[in-house]
């Protein structure tokens, strides 16, 4: 594993990389942030964003998604995965967000984390995207990530790559992190025949130790 100040240099390099980064995830307010991110678990954010126009459209807010059945809503979802339980977890979610915070989203952790359907990542993408909250979501990306560059050791679980870039980089840099990583994932360092050495000021400090 690099040290800490090797693995700030990696991190800092690919956020170079893409500095302008941003969510690929379209959404316009907090419930369809919200939603969109459930939805994209085990799927694409193009697999999402193709089927959230229609879904957004029919129901604009939780009030009424609510009133809805996982029946009415599985149409709109069915061109990706787990559409039946995403389906169960949206109208369930949509329920408490009425129920327990007045047709809001939450803004703290406590609160998303007892949504159905949200999950510490999907939790600390909101938190950083939608409310500006200093927090490093981690998906398979940049777990890969983490791992094929040595910021943690082999075979840490993606809360200890959580943990171990918010111990490296200051708080500021947290969410550009998260969106520079998922991009140098998605176009640079591939499961299968990544191209990181293109980028040789990624090996610089490593080479050094």
């Amino acid at each position: 594993m690099l040290t800490k100040e090797c693995a700030r240099q990696v991190l800092e390099a690919i956020i170079s990389i893409y500095p302008d980064a941003k969510p690929e995830l379209d959404f316009t307010n907090h419930y369809q942030l919200l939603l969109a991110v459930i939805l994209s678990a085990q799927t694409t954010d193009v697999a999402v964003n193709q089927v959230t126009p229609a879904l957004f459209d029919r129901f604009p807010d939780p009030q009424t998604l609510s009133q809805a059945s996982p029946q009415e809503i599985e149409p709109y979802l069915k061109t990706i995965g787990l559409y039946r339980n995403k389906a169960k977890y949206l109208l369930q979610c949509a329920q408490q967000l009425v129920k327990d915070f007045k047709g809001q989203v939450p803004d703290n952790r406590k609160d998303l984390m007892s949504l159905a359907g949200v999950g510490r990542k999907t939790t600390n993408v909101v938190l950083s995207v939608g409310f500006g909250v200093p927090a490093f979501a981690v998906d398979t990306h940049i777990h890969r990530i983490a791992l094929h560059h040595q910021i943690v050791d082999p075979g840490a679980s993606v809360r200890q790559v959580e943990d171990r870039v918010m111990e490296v980089l200051p708080p500021e840099l947290w969410t550009q992190a998260h969106q520079s990583l998922i991009y140098f994932g998605r176009r640079v360092c591939h499961p299968r025949n990544p191209q990181c050495h293109h980028y040789p000021q990624l090996y610089q400090c490593q080479d050094q130790e």
